[in-house]
């Protein structure tokens, strides 16, 4: 963190002008960080044809279900760093800090190994063709690399936002996305690469953001700074982190699970459905993002006040939150649906595939309505250190009953639409149980006790 960086004191004075100046550098880093797998798709797309650009895209839900775990754990460091900032525990803080940067480096190198060893059983199960299956693995191979500096960089991103700091993670991620965007132009255009070129990008540019936050971890005068020979695992707040991470890494790991089972349906319908709803997902995660910063501000300012033992300020934060997070999300989604031909036609110019894109689109954009309240509500009760039960219900609610909707409905009716209205279905079931635990939580005193 650089020296001047003020931090954000999320338990004292108003709470919209602060909530929106913490979520909005989130959802753009968010944003940048998805522009990497965005690049990539829009020059092997432009450059190397549909095959590479399915190759690409089909390594999305993959990538997703071997790193959202380990995202999942680095919420627990946010919840146990905020929760220690906002109790002013000076010792807690320094040993979260110190433990969270060890763990994210040696999770990473063991999900390098365990990666490369599965990559290609991975792709079998899902069934990717045969015209893009060693496209495919090789382009997932050389990702794999760089799982430890991508896992570095989730981790230091949580400490800095912890403090109320989202600018510094963007900074980083408008650094490293020009290079990205640079070595995809030199390494397709200049060298004659196709999907290794793009690989070597991504993983590049994430060693970039990651050593730059690290090196101003290190160079901070706050209480997150980084010295090197303290870097040590404290088992006490590695089992805290976790208590909370783990839960919080089996809900995201439900969206990338379930949507592993959607893209091998969706390869099955051919490579112009790949196509085009790569291309859609490389759209619409930007309104997602939107949408998530705002559950991840959510968990940090209930996290902080939570310690501070403001609990009035924890709910107003997670209403201010929602609020936010409906307007934004409904903003995006518009220019989303309004604007898809220009948007898909980036990735691709055949007409056939811009239209499955906008299939995809349209069903996503009803979804989000309940997207917001699934994960608002979540990051709220995250903040309480209540990870396990959201996580429990996502298991089903969406893992579980979009595998059914899968294994029955798209079973009679093999069509791309089928597929995607999986999506507000379960989602919307799951909202509905999230309120439901919540109402629970309140009236067991789980959730504070309002003064």
């Amino acid at each position: 963190m650089a020296k001047n960086t003020k931090k954000l004191d999320m338990v004292k004075g108003s709470l919209w002008d602060k909530i929106l100046l913490y979520a909005i550098p989130l959802a753009v880093t968010g944003i940048l960080q998805q522009l990497f797998n965005a690049a990539d798709l829009a020059v092997v797309g432009q450059f190397r044809g549909p095959n590479a650009m399915a190759a690409v895209g089909s390594n999305a839900p993959v990538i997703s279900l071997l790193i959202n775990f380990f995202m999942g754990i680095s919420l627990g460091t946010n919840v146990v760093l905020a929760n220690a900032i906002g109790a002013k525990d000076e010792s807690r803080i320094k040993k979260c800090v110190h433990t969270s940067i060890y763990t994210s480096v040696i999770c990473g190198i063991f999900l390098t190994v365990f990666g490369e060893l599965t990559a290609g059983y991975i792709l079998e199960m899902m069934g990717v063709p045969e015209e893009c299956f060693k496209q495919a693995l090789l382009y997932l191979r050389i990702y794999l690399l760089g799982m430890p500096v991508i896992l570095l960089y989730n981790f230091e991103a949580a400490i800095y936002r912890s403090v109320g700091d989202t600018k510094t993670p963007m900074i980083a991620l408008v650094i490293s996305g020009i290079t990205n965007f640079l070595l995809n132009v030199a390494l397709v255009c200049g060298a004659g690469m196709s999907v290794d070129g793009v690989a070597i990008a991504t993983v590049t540019s994430n060693v970039i953001s990651s050593l730059f936050l690290l090196n101003g971890l290190s160079k901070s005068e706050s209480d997150v700074y980084v010295d090197f020979g303290q870097l040590r695992i404290t088992k006490p707040i590695l089992i805290r982190i976790l208590r909370i991470g783990i839960p919080a890494g089996i809900q995201s790991m439900m969206f990338a699970l379930s949507n592993l089972v959607i893209q091998a349906s969706i390869n099955s319908l051919g490579s112009r459905v790949m196509a085009g709803s790569a291309a859609a997902l490389n759209v619409e995660i930007f309104a997602f993002f939107v949408l998530s910063s705002f559950g991840q501000t959510c968990t940090t300012f209930v996290g902080q006040n939570n310690g501070a033992h403001q609990y009035n300020r924890c709910k107003k934060s997670m209403f201010i939150c929602m609020g936010y997070s409906y307007l934004f999300t409904a903003i995006a989604t518009f220019l989303m649906l309004f604007y898809y031909k220009p948007l898909l036609g980036l990735f691709c110019k055949e007409l056939e595939v811009i239209e499955i894109g906008y299939i995809r689109l349209y069903w996503l954009a009803i979804a989000f309505v309940f997207s917001i309240m699934q994960d608002i509500l979540s990051g709220y009760l995250r903040g309480f250190g209540q990870s396990l039960w959201p996580a429990l219900i996502s298991l089903v609610g969406i893992c579980g009953f979009r595998v059914f909707w899968i294994l029955t409905i798209f079973k009679n009716s093999r069509t791309f639409p089928t597929i995607m209205k999986s999506y507000p279905v379960s989602l919307g079931l799951t909202s509905f149980a999230i309120i439901l635990l919540c109402v629970i939580l309140k009236r067991k005193g789980k959730l504070g006790i309002e003064r």
